[in-house]
């Protein structure tokens, strides 16, 4: 099985701007403090639901391979594993993959981050990894 989409969106990563929401709860009569992710990166999973076709949407649970270019449109130094986890946190909750652990997400190779200031996007493959040995028990 291979899987290739792009996603034609500007990469966004999870860690900057996140925002600290604090709250009461009457019911529990606690007070209790959320980190939730940034505005951009909320946007960026909306995009990210419109453009994936429904039809890959099907909840991979096999060890597989994501392989990911990233084309920003800054110069600026960005962390590939920043990007690489906001992709994965992101396919989990569109419903591409089940999980994004060690036993689904079994390795990023051939991942990489370029510039193009003016078409920044997203080019992923999935493969599925026949010979990966999968950990047993917990």
């Amino acid at each position: 099985m291979n899987i290739s989409f792009t996603l034609n969106v500007i990469p966004r990563t999870k860690k900057n701007s996140q925002r600290i929401i604090s709250n009461y709860s009457k019911k529990s009569g606690r007070s209790f403090t959320k980190i939730l992710p940034s505005e951009l990166y909320q946007q960026f999973e909306k995009e990210c639901s419109l453009l994936i076709p429904q039809k890959l949407k099907f909840r991979l649970k096999t060890p597989v391979n994501i392989k990911a270019i990233f084309y920003v449109q800054t110069k600026r130094k960005i962390d590939l594993t920043n990007l690489l986890e906001a992709l994965d946190d992101m396919l989990v909750t569109t419903g591409v993959i089940e999980d994004d652990n060690r036993d689904i997400i079994a390795g990023h190779d051939g991942s990489r981050v370029y510039h193009d200031k003016e078409n920044p996007r997203i080019e992923v493959t999935i493969e599925e990894m026949l010979d990966y040995k999968q950990w047993k028990g917990a």
